[in-house]
């Protein structure tokens, strides 16, 4: 039996202690305490932006494995990450377009994915299970998938983190790439706590077929009419999970009460960063893919992914290939695709009809246009980046185009990014139509963007150009020559 003249009084304390516990436990956000999981342990690691990391790639055969690039067959391998072995990783190409046209042209370079748990459970890197490299395929600044994650971020879009690494393989250098979190049971937890929802990554079958579960639009009660979506999901869903997407999918068909299926405020943020990077490889774009569908208690939320082909360089987003700049840079925020692809779209088209969202929406183009872009912060983030990639770049051995290229990319990038605020801003002020009926109306009215030259920022001759440079790379890792 313990006793202390104090006893009651510690007894007291321990009962106060633990209650105020439990209020920081189940109140720490409202308090302004960061989640557990909101800063994991490869947050600091491997995603600490403000230098450029290392990756060194150990396997048995890297002749062969590029050779067989494009099965997108996972092959095991050791990967040293910042001095740090990690064993037994599966490592596989990835891309869509992007994976053929590098075996087309006969290149190297591809885009990967390594998984920690593909070949042992629990497999992780701090808390990680997937990361990709970035090839910055027909990006030569490397910078706009970084600016786009950049920009998502500070609107406060969930958003994947992103750094710069230097990657070897079996000791020989292979190039510079941009690691990018990919969005799975790390990702949830990190943006959305221990007790996350549902994530997709709705994806066509066919780019001829209709995809109107990858446009987002309600078919009917049955989950089998909805196989872009429910045949990639990131988690193991039940058949409530799929009904809870249909029914928010039917909320949202129906144009009412859209607050009950959708997260509106986020989707707007999103729609603001994508309409303003003009990404057509994307939900309003032809394709109508390119984006992570994530619900939670039956409101759906997107949520951003590629951006290599982003800032108006898919001009086969358009039904009629569009490559005048002037076009392009100057494209209405109001109707940011035509009409057809446009009444396709519920997720965009739907939420503007309303007044207030679409006024909301017009708010945030204000915050981006006043907070990012005109008080200088672009051009700080843009420049700052380019300095520390800059030695990288220039020794990069599979380069898809020259160190000159690559300067003159990053200045286009950034005239083109400028020209889009100016143009955006005017739309806001009424200065310039933000339709497309408008803008055909009134062609004169829009910024000057002749001078741009959108293919400065990659282009297929860059392809053409880089195989010698590449294949040189490949055969002082193999030994051989090709």
């Amino acid at each position: 039996m313990v006793k202390h003249k104090y006893i009651d009084w510690i007894c007291i304390g321990a009962a106060v202690l633990a209650a105020l516990l439990t209020i920081l436990l189940m109140f720490g956000e409202q308090l302004g305490i960061p989640k557990a999981s909101a800063t994991p342990g490869y947050a600091t690691r491997l995603f600490d932006d403000s230098r450029v990391h290392t990756i060194d790639i150990q396997i048995a055969d890297w002749g062969a494995f590029i050779e067989d690039a494009e099965r997108e067959e996972y092959e095991a391998c050791t990967v040293e990450i910042d001095g740090e072995e990690f064993h037994n990783i599966g490592l596989r190409a990835k891309g869509n377009n992007s994976l053929r046209l590098t075996k087309e042209y006969g290149l190297s370079r591809y885009s990967l994915k390594l998984e920690f748990d593909q070949f042992q459970d629990g497999g992780n890197y701090y808390g990680l299970d997937k990361f990709s490299l970035d090839a910055s395929f027909q990006d030569n600044s490397y910078l706009k998938t970084y600016m786009a994650y950049d920009m998502m971020a500070f609107m406060g879009v969930p958003a994947p983190l992103c750094s710069y690494t230097w990657v070897t393989v079996n000791g020989e250098d292979w190039g510079l790439f941009l690691a990018v979190e990919e969005p799975e049971e790390a990702f949830a937890r990190r943006n959305f706590g221990n007790d996350y929802g549902k994530l997709y990554k709705p994806d066509y079958r066919s780019l001829n077929a209709e995809n109107a579960d990858v446009a987002l639009r309600y078919i009917d009660d049955h989950p089998d009419s909805y196989p872009g979506i429910f045949e990639n999901a990131k988690f193991k869903v039940s058949e409530a999970d799929q009904k809870q997407v249909i029914e928010a999918l039917k909320t949202l068909s129906t144009g009412e009460n859209l607050e009950t299926a959708v997260n509106v405020d986020e989707v707007l943020r999103y729609f603001t960063v994508q309409v303003f990077v003009m990404n057509w490889d994307s939900y309003l774009g032809h394709t109508g893919h390119n984006y992570f569908l994530y619900e939670e208690n039956g409101v759906l939320s997107i949520l951003p992914w590629d951006y290599n082909l982003a800032f108006g360089t898919y001009a086969l987003g358009m039904t009629d290939p569009i490559k005048d700049p002037n076009i392009l840079i100057n494209y209405p925020i109001n109707t940011p695709a035509e009409g057809k692809v446009m009444l396709n779209r519920p997720l965009y088209h739907n939420l503007m009809k309303h007044d207030a969202y679409f006024a909301r929406y017009h708010d945030y183009f204000h915050k981006l246009l006043s907070e990012y872009f005109e008080n200088g912060r672009f051009e700080a983030t843009l420049r700052q980046t380019e300095k520390l990639i800059a030695p990288y770049v220039q020794k990069d051995p599979t380069a898809f185009c020259s160190y000159e290229d690559h300067r003159l990319a990053v200045d286009t990038l950034e005239q083109v990014c400028l020209l889009r605020a100016e143009n955006i801003r005017g739309q806001l002020d009424g200065e310039i139509p933000a339709t497309i009926r408008g803008q055909q109306e009134n062609p004169d009215d829009k910024v000057d963007a002749s001078e741009i030259q959108l293919t400065d920022l990659g282009d297929f001759k860059d392809l053409e150009e880089s195989k010698e440079r590449q294949d040189a790379a490949l055969g002082d890792i193999t030994g051989k020559s090709t």
